[in-house]
């Protein structure tokens, strides 16, 4: 079967190519159908593949497809590599993308676009299953572009809003800024080592000297910065929130900002010879887990209090890389994958049963109405918050006990940011599903559990929410951490834990004990005592005001880099474009014209001037000759 791996992209593009010529010409229940079959298909292929590497006693396959670019010295081949890591993510991307899909054929349903909307999903799945499987920076690039154009058609699926166009072009934009970085890493890697094949450039990355290993390693940071929305490149994603719910918990569980997350696992040998660059991406990781965690605390709109959560986890994500955590930053990807995906399914039945509503401001009492939604996301909600023995615990605590062993301010720092995430989460909860309803009476009247296309899924990845922590038990308790060892063919340079157990059980206590105190707290403030979010911004206190407009990172952007661009631009446009080059242009097309006007009147039709002329002519000529 794992010579038959490249069914697995294979599948989606036939579903995209189908929905894409002739969706219009079929109903809406076989264009979805086709969507979600060709995803399950990829899905089975991916299982029976990844059941075959696990029993095969080599553990890396390339399977090549055809000579893709040969010139002078650069031979790019086009070719798949399925090894344990891509093995994992191609389950990853193809379980939970079948999910959405499912998901996706009832809440869209309704929708005048719903053939489009299937078929961006399905370029989308293909461009990242591409992306993982590639054998080569370039393969993977491809890919990397891909889903950015994919998310920028699905953020602005419905184009007749322009605050969504803009969203979508502000995703698309913010992405190829962090691209160039890694675009420029490519071209150092060839530059450096004569090729970009992972094999090729693996084996020989310690020749180079550490500077270049840096070099290479930070560019590739920042094409993931971009990509995994870390800070300064983060604040596309909370807008990417313009796009359908589905699409949300595409993007932000399984697929385009975990893909940062792979290519830095995949360059872990850059890492691990690069100090700075570990430095580097533990820092940008911790503070923007923080940062992240901090905004997330006073929004009132759902799916940006999960948005701005995902910016947050990823930043633990990127944390547990920078201390050399690769297989436990992939663990958590995949808890990640379970219970956000969940979480934003959830939020998009909430909005589907408030008619459409995404302030919780609005909502409360909702846990008698959409029961199945509720018990769901609570479930979620408390795998996301790090409590035993749901799967964000087990995750979560590899992370920060690999932290611990590194830094203990970085800890420190990360155990704040899960307090936060903890708050946050269950006053989303609170506010959604306890108390007293708070929306109109329409939208009352209106509330009604999602149907089962929509739930089913639900109930799916609350199972693996609450039993996914089973990949990735702690070796202490004398259990096989599977997700390590699954993994460690593709380490190159394993770091052993050196805690010992008492260590272990005191921090897993302490990240317990912390989780449920800030639980505690935040139902006391919204259960007990029933605080809800201040209506008017107006009445909020400086620092509120300043949390709930995102500590007006946007302005400042839009202050310190747009606006001088656009100045920037117009004086170039006024001066350089319109006098220069317009001027310089002109110009000739002017001394052309006024040069014809002249010469024109040396044509008179008379014979006799005519023969004077080339008389004159001639003895020029032989002047000229002469002369020379």
């Amino acid at each position: 079967m794992i010579k038959l791996i490249a069914l697995v992209p294979l599948f989606p593009l036939i579903g995209f190519l189908i929905n894409g010529f002739f969706g219009k010409k079929l109903s809406k229940g076989l264009s979805g159908g086709i969507a979600s079959v060709s995803v399950l298909a990829s899905f089975i292929v991916a299982v029976l593949a990844f059941l075959e590497l696990e029993h095969s006693t080599n553990k890396s396959h390339v399977v090549e497809l055809f000579s893709w670019i040969s010139a002078d010295t650069l031979n790019i081949p086009f070719e798949f590599l399925y090894d344990p890591l891509s093995a994992w993510f191609l389950l990853i991307i193809t379980g939970i993308g079948f999910l959405i899909h499912i998901y996706s054929t009832g809440y869209m349903h309704d929708d005048a676009g719903f053939s489009r909307f299937f078929t961006y999903l399905n370029l989308f799945v293909f461009f990242m299953l591409l992306l993982v499987m590639g054998n080569n920076y370039l393969i993977m690039f491809v890919g990397w572009e891909g889903v950015g154009l994919c998310s920028y058609l699905l953020i602005g699926f419905w184009f007749k809003n322009q605050a969504y166009n803009d969203a979508a072009r502000k995703a698309f934009v913010m992405n190829r800024i962090g691209d160039l970085g890694f675009l420029l890493g490519i071209i150092l890697i060839f530059v450096s080592y004569g090729s970009i094949s992972y094999g090729d450039v693996f084996s020989r990355a310690g020749v180079s000297s550490n500077a270049v290993v840096t070099a290479i390693a930070l560019l590739l940071f920042i094409g993931a910065m971009g990509k995994s929305a870390q800070i300064p490149l983060y604040t596309w994603l909370p807008d990417a929130m313009a796009g359908p719910t589905p699409v949300s918990a595409l993007i932000h569980a399984a697929t385009m900002v975990t893909a940062g997350i792979y290519m830095i696992v995949r360059s872990n040998v850059f890492y691990s010879i690069s100090e700075v660059a570990s430095e580097t991406v533990a820092i940008v990781g911790v503070v923007t887990a923080i940062f992240a965690a901090t905004i997330g605390l006073l929004q009132n709109d759902i799916k940006k209090i999960l948005a701005y959560s995902t910016v947050s986890q990823l930043g633990l994500m990127f944390l547990g890389l920078g201390v050399g955590a690769f297989s436990s930053s992939v663990f958590h990807v995949t808890t990640h994958a379970f219970f956000k995906a969940l979480l934003f399914l959830g939020a998009g039945s909430v909005i589907h049963a408030m008619g459409g509503e995404q302030d919780i401001r609005k909502m409360g009492g909702l846990k008698g109405k959409i029961k199945i939604t509720y018990i769901t996301m609570l479930l979620g909600t408390i795998a996301i918050s790090g409590i035993p023995p749901f799967s964000g615990f087990f995750s979560k605590d590899e992370i920060l006990a690999h932290t611990y062993e590194h830094s203990k301010l970085l800890w420190v720092l990360g155990m704040i940011a899960s307090m936060l995430t903890a708050f946050y989460m269950f006053r989303m909860l609170f506010l959604t599903f306890f108390g007293k309803f708070r929306g109109t009476h329409e939208q009352e009247h209106h509330l009604h559990e999602s149907p089962s296309s929509m739930t089913i899924p639900l109930m799916v990845l609350a199972a693996l929410s609450v039993l996914g922590g089973a990949l990735g038990l702690p070796e202490f308790w004398h259990m096989p951490n599977w997700m390590s060892e699954h993994l460690s063919p593709i380490i190159l340079h394993k770091n052993p834990s050196a805690l010992d157990h008492t260590t272990e059980w005191t921090l897993m206590g302490l990240a317990v004990v912390a989780a449920g105190v800030v639980i505690y707290f935040a139902h006391a403030m919204f259960i007990t005592n029933g605080v809800l979010p201040l209506e008017n911004e107006e009445k909020m206190k400086p620092w509120q005001k300043l949390i709930y407009n995102k500590y007006y990172v946007d302005e400042f952007y839009d202050a310190v880099i747009r606006k001088p661009l656009d100045l920037i631009s117009t004086a170039f446009y006024k001066f350089l474009d319109l006098q220069v080059i317009d001027g310089l242009v002109n110009g000739v097309g002017s001394m052309v014209k006024g040069t014809g006007n002249v010469v024109r009147l040396l044509q008179s039709g008379n014979i006799g001037f005519y023969i004077v002329s080339m008389v004159l002519g001639v003895i020029l000529i032989l002047l000229f000759t002469f002369i020379i």
